[in-house]
Parts: C-alpha cells; structure tokens; sequence
C-alpha cells in the first residue's frame, strides 16, 4: 500500500521497520521536530525522524497540522492508500482523517476503550492490571475513540517494568500494523464499548516520590511504573535517591511510615513495608542495594521522606 507513518518516539521505531520490510510503499514519515536534547542542548532529531532517514525515506516535522493550508494541501497531494499512526504526538485534524483512501490507522498500547490517552503502558502497571495489549483503531476525531480493527492481549509480569513492557508492544504492535494492511478492507470496524473507559493522563515527574503512608504493593507497582522513566524515589536528609526495582515484605507492627526497619534498608509503610531492591543516587550508577550499603550508609531508624 501507498502509505504515511506519523509517529515520534522509539515504540514507533518497530513499526516503521516493519511496514518497511513488508513492502510497503511508505512516501513520507511524519514526526515531531528536532529539540534541544542531552548536557549541550543541540537540537535532535527524534528516534523515527532518524530511522525513517536510514531508510532514505522524506521526513516532515511540522509544529501543527490543524489550520496549516499547506502542510493540509502537501498531505493531501500525497494520494494515500492509509496513513498509519503511532504515538505521533499531535491532533490529526479531520482533513488529515479524511485524506488517504482507507484513513488513519492507530497502533494504541492498551486494550481499549481501558487507557485512552498518553501513558497507557505505565498507568496499567500502576493500577495493576494482569494484562494489556495493542489496539489498532481507526482514527476518529475523538481522543482513542475510534472503532478497533485489531485488538491482542498479553499478560503482564508480575516484575515487569514500563521499559520492559514498552519493548514488547512495540514488537506485537509492528506484528499487528501489518496484519491489519494486509487484510484492509476486509477488516470489519468494530465499536468501542461504552462502559470499561479509562484514560491514562501523561506522566508528571512531580509524581515519581514515593508516598510510604500508601500500601507497599501500591508502591511497589509505582516503581515499576516509572522504570526508566521518570524515576520513582524517595528522599533522605535531603538528598533525592531513586528506587528502580523493590520487593513488598512483611512489616514490623506499628513502625511509622517511611522509617528503616532493618539493615536491608526495608521501609516502613501503610500496609507492609517496601525493600529497595536496586538504588540509585544522584549522579551516580544505579546499584543493588547491599552494593551501595558498603560505602554509604541507611541505618535501621533512618527515615525516608
């Protein structure tokens, strides 16, 4: 098929690969513009935009479509079969929906209508959900609204981090997106339920420290949510220390939330205490706990805030 790809982050990446590999006839990538990134502010392109450049593939950046003529007129002037979707980053205005010959096609990372929005794959781990998946959808005017053509679940792992996760629906996304263009039209549309919609707002890093007056498991969960990024922590004597993979244990009865209950750092909280399992100080290399116990200290008593 004669198509677009309009996605921006690296859960994008396989996809493009993908539909690369299949045959596609992919005329153009759309993504969002280079901004300034890493310790010199040079501006950088994003992991699509890059990708789609080692494919010799035209890539467009524009900062909006909505109410941009002639980004409007060049979409359009393209003639596609489909433009295919993938946590793109920025509202398609209906002229865009209505443009290629079999629309736009969504590659969303839950089993809708359950996470709509931004952050699907880190608000599923965080509810503790037992499985997610992929959804591909055809794209309305609605936030994730439009009717499902596709849908696949997985289980998630009991230890599974948002990065691990990410990784594999990236990879059954790709499957999937392929799949669906190998059988359009054929594919029948199928309403999003009414009942069941959740919507999974963006990540606020004001949200990664850790609260011990909420349940271990609660916690636990966060941590997993917020691995790589942006972090769940905690605070001690003012210095901010990530906590990147913990364990949920039995709590001595009555210690005050936040305290240390013992040597391995174990930390008191609501219901159960939370052991660190892997640390990470500012500035510094993430390690296991009992490595970085030799050369910096968390006494029993110590309280984190």
């Amino acid at each position: 098929m004669r198509l677009a790809f309009m996605g921006t982050p690296d859960f994008a990446v396989a996809a493009l690969d993908a539909l690369h590999a299949a045959g596609h006839e992919i005329v153009c990538v759309y993504t969002q513009p280079p901004r300034p990134a890493n310790r010199g502010k040079s501006l950088t392109p994003t992991p699509v935009h890059s990708r789609a450049e080692q494919l010799g593939i035209e890539v467009r950046h524009p900062l909006k479509l909505r109410g941009q003529q002639a980004e409007l007129a060049a979409f359009r002037a393209l003639d596609l079969d489909v433009a295919v979707v993938a946590a793109y980053g920025l509202i398609l205005p209906q002229e865009v929906l209505d443009a290629p010959k079999y629309g736009c096609l969504n590659i969303h990372a839950s089993l809708l209508p359950r996470w709509r929005g931004a952050a699907p794959i880190h608000r599923a781990i965080e509810a503790g959900d037992a499985e997610t998946g992929i959804t591909i959808m055809q794209m309305d005017a609605g936030l994730d609204t439009g009717a499902m053509l596709l849908k696949r679940a997985t289980p998630i792992g009991a230890k599974e981090t948002t990065g691990q996760l990410h990784d594999r629906l990236a990879a059954m996304g790709a499957e999937m997106i392929v799949e669906a263009l190998d059988k359009l039209p054929a594919l029948t549309p199928e309403p999003q339920p009414e009942e069941g919609v959740t919507y999974a707002s963006k990540i606020d890093k004001a949200e990664a420290k850790l609260d011990f007056t909420q349940p271990a498991a609660v916690l636990e969960r966060k941590v997993r949510a917020l691995n790589p990024f942006p972090g769940a922590y905690a605070e001690l004597n003012g210095e901010r220390i990530k906590v990147l993979a913990a364990e949920v244990v039995p709590a001595k009865a009555g210690a005050e939330p936040g305290t240390v209950i013992d040597e391995r750092i174990t930390i008191a909280t609501a219901d159960g205490a939370l052991r660190p399992l892997v640390l990470q100080r500012a500035g510094k290399q993430a390690l296991e706990a009992e490595a970085l116990l030799r050369g910096f200290s968390i006494p029993s008593g110590a309280r984190f805030g």
